[in-house]
């Protein structure tokens, strides 16, 4: 009994070393640390727990996620490590949607857990963190559900009222979403992403100087999440278009009789507003028109010409470099070709076309 309560008192203190390692920020001694109590312990949740913490910080991301998977193993209800495993999958994963859908499924499943316990603060976090991941899989509406959830547990929370300014947003609700980061700035001034999405509605409405002075705060704040766009002037975006036409594959381009290739600023609400629910603002382009599949000589809208637009300031500001933008416009040309032969957005991703 004596020999076993000493072992379980030096794995307390050893967490504790690791965790005041992890606290002033160094991953690595972190790491080595969890480690090193997991070659004695190899399946203690906290150790696991701390490992794949120390790993997501240090941008390792696939260890991570293998071993919070360990860690649910060990402990498949503590709240700390779903959170952090339903963080490093809808947070660190980028664009992976397969990543992002199964954060969600823990985020569903740590919410559960924390209302059965009453645990308020964690259904904040449960709640917030699937708000950002909707937000990203474009499910905006059930998204601003689960934010506007969270701030009934957590009034004040600047992160929820930012994550739900950009539902807003991307659901075409701009009146609204000015509110929210205008309410946002109120108490953060220099919250960046606020003031990035304040400039892209003033761009909308046609307020160069306004939008201007927006962006240009939110590059000083954060200059490396928000480079100055990439530009190109009319005559080279419009030959970029058409080489990206050119180089389409000859079974996409048998589509392409007696459609219109435009370019275009900025989307119209008409365009963002005419389905259900709406474009996100920030789209490259869009396919007008019936896919070919779809028409039919009795519809008489089929017979109406179809088109394909690209929208360049979204391009310029998606893209990072010059030979990037190029990329892009290959792409979004792609993408709205693929509309046009009828695949829907999860066939062109599973393309690489979205």
């Amino acid at each position: 009994m004596g020999k076993r309560t000493a072992k379980l008192e030096g794995v307390e203190a050893r967490l504790d070393a690791v965790a005041d390692a992890f606290e002033a920020g160094d991953f690595e001694a972190a790491l080595a640390g969890a480690e090193a109590l997991l070659g004695d312990a190899p399946e203690c949740p906290e150790a696991l727990h701390f490992r794949a913490a120390a790993l997501v910080e240090l941008g390792r991301l696939e260890d991570a996620a293998r071993t919070y998977g360990q860690a649910l193993k060990a402990a498949p209800e503590d709240l700390e490590i779903l959170l952090g495993a339903s963080d490093c999958l809808v947070c660190r994963a980028g664009e992976d949607r397969e990543a992002v859908a199964e954060g969600l499924a823990l985020c569903a499943r740590g919410r559960r857990l924390a209302q059965k316990a009453d645990d308020v603060e964690m259904l904040y976090e449960f709640l917030l963190l699937e708000g950002m991941g909707l937000n990203q899989m474009g499910e905006c509406a059930t998204a601003l559900a689960s934010l506007e959830e969270a701030l009934r547990h957590m009034p004040r929370s600047l992160d929820a009222q930012l994550e739900r300014g950009i539902a807003l947003f991307e659901l075409c609700r701009f009146e609204e979403a000015k509110a929210a980061f205008e309410k946002v700035l109120k108490d953060t001034p220099d919250e960046a992403w606020a003031h990035h999405y304040l400039g892209l509605m003033a761009e909308r409405r046609g307020d160069e100087k306004e939008a201007k002075k927006r962006f240009g705060k939110a590059q000083s704040l954060v200059p490396e999440e928000f480079p100055p766009p990439v530009q190109l002037a009319e005559e080279e975006f419009d030959r970029a278009v058409e080489d990206a036409v050119k180089s389409l594959p000859r079974h996409a381009k048998q589509y392409l009789d007696n459609v219109t290739i435009a370019v275009e600023d900025l989307p119209s609400d008409e365009d963002l507003l005419g389905q259900d629910p709406p474009l996100s603002p920030s789209i490259l382009g869009v396919f007008r028109g019936t896919p070919v599949g779809e028409r039919s000589v009795t519809n008489a809208y089929d017979h109406f010409p179809a088109s394909i637009v690209l929208y360049q300031k979204n391009l310029e500001r998606f893209a990072k470099t010059r030979e990037e933008l190029i990329e892009q416009i290959g792409i979004t040309v792609m993408h709205e070709v693929g509309h046009l032969m009828g695949l829907d957005e999860d066939e062109l991703w599973q393309r690489g076309l979205d």
